[in-house]
């Protein structure tokens, strides 16, 4: 039931334009929700760019989500480098690990949803972008909204539908289930003949915690 009330939300958000946040832990698949909701929407056809946050700096954040006019940086690329709004025109934007995102870059970002169009580092000219944007994150924004780490109307401009992806303790019923996937997965992977489990193996899989999905 838990993760049949996430694919419910996913068929009913993915044919609108919709902002979607995808709440959860870590390793619950909240990628996979966003790619669900790309390839199920009137945008399957174009383009899915995704962007891991929290990997880069605050500077490379920057230039990598709006990218940067001709001249901005030493070493950068002559004719400039249109960022990942642009590449993501007409498709998807996913911005995992939203509430990694430092305030500044949080300022432009807030700016870019409300106004349809970003503008490059080291330029005026504001570029009009067509983009569905899904955001993803395993932290308690509210709680970081509290604490003045993530801007109030930035939140709710993300969190127009929200989908909240389950960790595997909450839907334990579901292991039976994914060992049966995954042993024809990986016995055909790798030529063995497995075709079942004991159950003494699949309730010490049961009994589990699984910490990190």
């Amino acid at each position: 039931p838990a993760m049949e009330k996430v694919y419910r939300l996913i068929r009913k958000v993915a044919p609108t334009n919709a902002t979607v946040l995808v709440e959860g832990p870590s390793g619950t698949g909240k990628e996979l929700v966003a790619r669900a909701i790309h390839n199920l929407s009137s945008r399957a056809k174009g383009p899915f760019v995704a962007v891991e946050c929290a990997a880069l700096s605050k500077e490379l954040l920057a230039s990598e989500l709006f990218g940067y006019a001709p001249g901005t940086f030493t070493g950068g690329l002559k004719d400039g480098k249109a960022g990942c709004f642009e590449s993501a025109n007409g498709g998807t934007l996913f911005l995992d690990e939203i509430g990694e995102i430092d305030t500044d870059t949080q300022v432009k970002l807030l700016r870019a949803i409300e106004s349809r169009a970003v503008t490059r580092l080291g330029s005026s000219e504001a570029v009009p972008v067509d983009f569905r944007l899904v955001a993803a994150t395993n932290k308690d924004l509210i709680r970081l909204v509290a604490e003045g780490k993530f801007r109030e109307d930035l939140y709710y401009r993300l969190n127009v539908i929200d989908i909240r992806t389950p960790a595997l303790k909450d839907h334990k019923e579901d292991i039976a289930l994914l060992v049966s996937r995954f042993l024809k997965e990986f016995s055909a992977a790798n030529g063995n003949a497995v075709t079942g489990i004991e159950p003494a193996a699949l309730k010490a899989l049961e009994d589990f915690d699984w910490p990190g999905n």
